[in-house]
């Protein structure tokens, strides 16, 4: 799945008035983020290691993800539906569990993304971020930890 970023109101602010003094390249990055690019998009246009500049301009509250937007057009059929008593936990609890996950992977370096998590109100809302806590863990940890983080809450950086 890929994630559609868009500028906030603190990363158009820093557009017009540098007030931020954004590196160059974090910059670049900035200006990219159109809210319909998806971050395997922005990755064409991103040349040298495209995940940091976008986590670095998330994790500061530069942009903000938007969307999922699936890798394929259709997915794949399902197998029959699970009875009732295995539903899947509520949100609330996958919420807490992703936050918590996170936190003991990355630790201090996940704190923006895990109070911006403990914010959704929504499935769609923690999916969203659940794309970016995997690519920022396979940045800090590894694909692997990354690829099991993934698993674990239905989230793939792609």
């Amino acid at each position: 799945m890929a994630t559609v970023f868009r500028k906030t109101a603190k990363g158009s602010a820093e557009i017009e008035t540098r007030a931020h003094r954004l590196l160059p390249r974090l910059r670049s990055a900035l200006i990219l983020v159109d809210g319909k690019r998806t971050d395997d998009d922005l990755s064409k246009l991103i040349l040298q290691d495209p995940a940091l500049p976008l986590q670095t301009l998330f994790e500061g509250g530069f942009i903000d993800a938007v969307a999922t937007v699936a890798a394929t057009p259709a997915p794949a059929p399902r197998a029959a539906p699970a009875p009732a008593a295995a539903a899947a936990p509520n949100f609330e609890q996958t919420r807490r569990d992703a936050v918590r996950g996170l936190t003991d992977l990355i630790g201090p370096l996940g704190e923006a993304l895990a109070l911006r998590m403990e914010k959704t109100r929504n499935m769609g809302e923690l999916q969203a971020l659940l794309v970016v806590a995997v690519q920022v863990i396979g940045n800090t940890r590894g694909r692997q930890a990354a690829a099991d983080y993934g698993t674990r809450f239905g989230a793939d950086a792609g």
